[in-house]
């Protein structure tokens, strides 16, 4: 039975990666944080991105077949609260991982990376080979966990690929994050449980898809028999106020009666759409999103429809 070790897979695409593995015959082990708990039925073994010996530990202890690091801060406005400490979280942490996999004969590693490694890019759609111009800690971080990736494959022939995720949604996102925070107001509003939903840039571009589709692409990385980097994205931008139309569909109602813009939520707009060029990723792999966008959306907001219903009946 083949092991793979997960880091992260508390999170969203944690979650998803475990569910698609265990599908397959994998025994999943999941690196957790003291206090934190994996889903039911997975073994754990500990770890933090802050302490390099336990990580290193949990992949000696462990000597998975495959090593997928998600972990990470993946909030983008907090890491500027801490640039030093989400560079140490984000590529310190990778560069322990991957040094720790090259001591584990035939261990391949999958790396989750993000589109905010192009941050101000001078083309759009971006692929594997745009110039990487970030424009947060966040992302300055995850290009210098790319360049280990990259590094330690030429040196050292470690199998191991970064995968450059753009936004990638589902049920199980925080509601920090714009897509959760939509289909949440949207069900509220329509249980009468919220009165306005209040937003920024409603024209701000984003390249959406499921977290589920994300995460099956990174296992097509690992099963290739060369490693690289490809861009999973659903290869389509989508302004705010689509997204907030789809949503607001869901549950029969007019968004323009219950979304106000905040002015001082508004951010200065990008030069160009933040949209990832897919080809080399359905050329190589077989792979492009399976859930539409709208019907990712419909089940985020059925989703909270059903949590808060619950609630209220409670």
């Amino acid at each position: 039975m083949p092991r793979a070790l997960i880091t992260g897979i508390t999170g969203q695409d944690g979650f998803y990666l475990c569910e698609q593995l265990q599908g397959a015959g994998y025994e999943v082990v999941g690196v957790v944080r003291a206090g934190s708990q994996a889903p039911a039925g997975i073994h754990t073994v500990r770890g933090d991105l802050g302490d390099p010996p336990s990580l290193r530990a949990a992949v000696l202890e462990t000597a998975p077949d495959e090593l997928y690091h998600l972990a990470a801060p993946t909030f983008v406005p907090a890491s500027w609260k801490d640039p030093a400490g989400t560079l140490a979280l984000v590529a310190g942490a990778t560069a322990t991982l991957l040094q720790a996999a090259r001591e584990v004969e035939g261990t391949r590693v999958l790396v989750a990376s993000s589109g905010e490694v192009f941050g101000a890019a001078n083309v759009s759609p971006q692929n594997e080979d745009t110039p990487m111009r970030p424009r947060s800690p966040y992302g300055v971080a995850k290009v210098a966990a790319f360049g280990f990736v990259d590094t330690l494959r030429q040196k050292h022939g470690l199998h191991a690929s970064s995968a450059i995720a753009y936004n990638h949604e589902s049920p199980r996102r925080p509601e920090r994050f714009l897509p959760r925070k939509v289909a949440r107001a949207a069900a509220a509003i329509k249980l009468g449980l919220q009165d306005e939903l209040v937003l920024g840039d409603m024209g701000a571009v984003r390249d959406w898809s499921h977290a589920r589709d994300v995460v099956h692409g990174y296992r097509l990385m690992l099963e290739q028999d060369e490693p690289g980097d490809y861009v999973l994205a659903s290869g389509v931008g989508r302004t705010v106020g689509e997204l907030v139309a789809a949503a607001f569909a869901v549950v029969d109602l007019e968004p323009e009666r219950y979304v106000r813009v905040d002015e001082a939520l508004v951010r200065p707009a990008e030069r160009t759409p933040p949209v990832g060029d897919i080809s080399r990723a359905r050329e190589r792999l077989g792979w492009e999103p399976a859930t539409s966008f709208e019907a990712m959306i419909d089940e985020m907001v059925r989703a909270d429809l059903a949590d808060l219903d619950a609630a209220q009946s409670a």
